[in-house]
C-alpha cells in the first residue's frame, strides 16, 4: 500500500520536472533565435557588407578624407562631452546619496531628464535658443559666434544626451554603501577633498568606469541631437553615425557599411569593457559584504 501511495506521487513531479525542462529549452531556444535574428544576423551583415569588394576596397572607404573627418568630430565630441559629465555625474552623486539639503528631489529629476526627452526634440531646443531666428541667436551672430551648425553645437548635444549616464550608474552604488566611512573619517578630521580621494573615490572606481564607458558608447553613436544641430556640412560637421546616413542615401553602400563597421566594432568592445568592469564591480561588492560580516 505504501508503495503504491509513494508511486503515484513520484509519477507527477517526474512529469512536473520533465514540463519545466521542456518549458526551459523552449524558452532558451527563443531567446537564442531572437538574439540570432535582430541581433548577430545584422551585425553579421554589416561586415558582409563592408568587406563585399575586399579589405583593399574596406581600407580605401574607412581612410577617405571625409570619413577620417567624421572620426576625428565624433572623437572630439566624445572626448570634450565625457569629462563633463563626468566631473557632473561625480558631483551630483555625491551630494544625493551624501547630503540632505533642499532641492534635493528636483535635482534627480533633472539628472533623468534627458532620459524623457527625445534626442531630436533636444537638438530642436538648441536650435531655438542658439540658431540665428534664436533667442540669443542675433547676439551671437553679432559676435560673429557659431554654435548651430558647427562643433560647439554637436558638442552641446553630445553633452546633453549622455548627462544622466555616470551619475544615473553612481547614485543607486554610492546609496548601497552607505555614508559611515565618510563619517568616521570626518570625525578623525579628514576634510571633504581628503575623504573623497581616499575614500570616496576608491569605493566608486570600478562602477565609475561603468558609467564612463556607457556614456561614451552613447556619444560615439548618437544620430537624432547631432542631426538637428550638424546642418550636414561634410568635412566638418558630421559625425561619423551622420556619414554613415549620407553615404547610404547616396547608394554607396559599401563605403556606407565600411564606416558603420567601425562603430559595430566599438559597441563589441564596449560591450566587453562593460562585462569586465560588471565583473570587478561585482567582485567589489562580494568583497565589501565579506568584509562586513567578519
Amino acid at each position: 500500500m505504501s508503495t503504491s501511495v509513494t508511486y503515484a506521487r513520484t509519477i507527477p513531479a517526474v512529469r512536473s520536472r520533465s514540463a519545466s525542462g521542456v518549458v526551459r529549452l523552449a524558452l532558451i531556444g527563443a531567446a537564442v533565435l531572437y538574439i540570432g535574428f535582430f541581433l548577430l544576423l545584422p551585425l553579421a551583415a554589416v561586415f558582409v557588407q563592408a568587406f563585399e569588394k575586399g579589405v583593399k576596397a574596406y581600407l580605401a572607404a574607412v581612410s577617405e578624407k571625409e570619413t577620417l573627418s567624421a572620426i576625428r568630430l565624433t572623437l572630439l565630441a566624445c572626448a570634450i562631452a565625457v569629462p563633463l559629465n563626468l566631473l557632473f555625474g561625480l558631483a551630483a552623486s555625491w551630494a544625493i546619496t551624501k547630503f540632505n539639503f533642499r532641492g534635493k528631489n528636483l535635482l534627480i529629476t533633472l539628472v533623468d531628464l534627458p532620459l524623457a526627452v527625445s534626442p531630436v526634440v533636444s537638438g530642436l531646443i538648441y536650435v531655438l535658443v542658439f540658431g540665428l531666428h534664436g533667442w540669443f541667436g542675433k547676439w551671437l551672430d553679432d559676435h560673429d559666434v557659431r554654435i548651430i551648425f558647427a562643433v560647439p553645437g554637436i558638442v552641446l548635444a553630445t553633452v546633453f544626451v549622455t548627462f544622466p549616464f555616470i551619475a544615473r550608474e553612481l547614485i543607486p552604488f554610492m546609496q548601497s554603501q552607505g555614508k559611515e566611512e565618510e563619517e568616521a573619517a570626518a570625525v578623525l578630521g579628514a576634510n571633504g577633498w581628503k575623504i573623497f580621494f581616499k575614500i570616496t573615490l576608491p569605493n566608486i572606481k570600478w562602477s565609475l568606469l561603468y558609467g564612463v564607458i556607457l556614456a561614451s558608447s552613447r556619444a560615439v553613436g548618437e544620430f537624432g541631437a547631432v542631426s538637428v544641430v550638424s546642418g550636414h556640412i561634410r568635412g566638418q560637421t558630421n559625425t561619423l553615425p551622420l556619414h554613415v546616413e549620407i553615404l547610404y542615401n547616396e547608394y554607396n553602400f559599401m563605403a556606407a557599411f565600411a564606416a558603420a563597421s567601425l562603430l559595430t566594432l566599438l559597441a563589441v568592445i564596449t560591450l566587453i569593457a562593460k562585462k569586465i568592469v560588471e565583473w570587478k564591480t561585482e567582485k567589489q561588492i562580494a568583497t565589501s559584504e565579506a568584509e562586513e560580516y567578519v
